[in-house]
């Protein structure tokens, strides 16, 4: 998470979306960086404004903080942690997703409760309030974080050169057109999210 006191904006990091790019680029330029430990680092909207918005209020009550996330395609952000969580040092672990396939890890993602494996959160949830109201003013896709980088340059002033950072391993990846329409239409809230971050 990335804090830019001056003009008022926060930058809320949800894993497997090029966050940690847009935080190598701007960790100069901000104020105050939240990056170790990783509950720190992506910070929620829901916890941001119950613990760290009323902690900047108190400091200046003028600070009236607006929020930005990149949110990705949601079967591309699953097949993101998958990898992921495919890579050798975690092998053996409950989290780990090598003897796993993507149909299984996807099923996973879809039961209740979740195998440890597949327990990746939610989209929609780390932008919303607690009570599933979007509570992130500015959103951007992932397959659009040129975007996300020019509206950081015009409000802070600065170019924004962006790297690859944290790639997930390479790793093959089919999803069965029943589960991404299982998908579909049991997470539907998350596709809405997606779709609503490229207008």
């Amino acid at each position: 998470m990335l804090v830019f006191w001056k003009e008022k904006l926060v930058l809320l990091a949800l894993p497997k979306t090029g966050t940690s790019a847009l935080e190598t680029a701007l960790r100069p330029r901000a104020d105050a960086v939240l990056e170790f430990p990783p509950e720190l680092k992506h910070v929620p909207a829901f916890r941001y404004n119950r613990f760290l918005k009323p902690l900047f209020g108190r400091i200046d009550e003028s600070r009236k903080f607006e929020t930005m996330a990149v949110v990705r395609e949601p079967v591309s952000w699953l097949a993101s942690w998958y990898r992921y969580r495919g890579r050798s040092d975690i092998d053996g672990k409950p989290t780990s997703t090598r003897n796993v396939s993507f149909d299984q890890f996807v099923e996973g993602y879809l039961a209740t409760p979740r195998p440890a494996y597949a327990n990746v959160g939610s989209p929609r949830k780390f932008v919303s309030n607690g009570q599933g109201k979007v509570a992130v003013r500015h959103l951007f896709q992932y397959e659009q974080l040129d975007k996300a980088a020019t509206f950081l340059e015009e409000r802070l002033e600065t170019p924004v050169k962006l790297g690859r950072e944290n790639v997930s391993p390479k790793r093959d990846f089919d999803l069965s057109e029943e589960l991404a329409q299982r998908l579909k239409d049991e997470c539907p809230q998350e596709f809405a999210l997606w779709n609503k971050a490229g207008r």
